[in-house]
């Protein structure tokens, strides 16, 4: 596991923060992980909408996302920062998409999220390797969200 060094930047300019998910990418160990638990009280407060207004928002996020992460690894000096961790708080939003909003299905979607988003089995590496900036920042992360979330969406029909 790779030690964080989050730049003094993310404290002073608000997209850097918010592409280091609210400040959470500055954790010394295991941001991603980090990024991804302050996406769920956001996902709580989200899944009171309908399933439109929760994906509207998720794919805004997702959108908002290719550029703040192309921005903040600009900033940042590194293309995908381990500061960087707008792309875990988004893609599990898509994890949680018209899920049960049961602690149980949280945990599940946060465990093989982090499993996908570290393993990164395929074609997420690939997309991670040869998309450019902030295209490859996100679309791993959201390669590794769809993954996790068909695997959570079929055992929410069974549980």
């Amino acid at each position: 596991m790779k030690i964080n060094h989050a730049p003094e930047i993310l404290w002073k300019d608000p997209l850097d923060f918010i592409a280091a998910g609210f400040g959470s990418g500055a954790m010394p160990i295991a941001p991603g992980t980090f990024g991804t638990l302050v996406a769920i009280p956001f996902y709580y407060f989200l899944s009171q909408f309908s399933n439109f207004s929760y994906g509207v928002v998720t794919l805004v996020c997702v959108i908002l996302g290719i550029f703040i992460c192309d921005r903040a690894g600009k900033h940042f000096g590194v293309v995908d920062h381990s500061a960087i961790v707008w792309d875990e708080f988004a893609s599990f939003l898509i994890v949680m998409f018209a899920i049960p909003q049961h602690w149980y299905f949280v945990l599940l979607g946060f465990l093989l999220f982090r499993l996908f988003d570290i393993w990164k089995p395929g074609p997420i590496r690939y997309l991670e390797k040869n998309l450019p900036g902030g295209w490859g920042v996100m679309m791993d992360d959201v390669l590794a969200g769809i993954a996790s979330w068909l695997i959570l969406f079929c055992a929410s029909r069974f549980i």
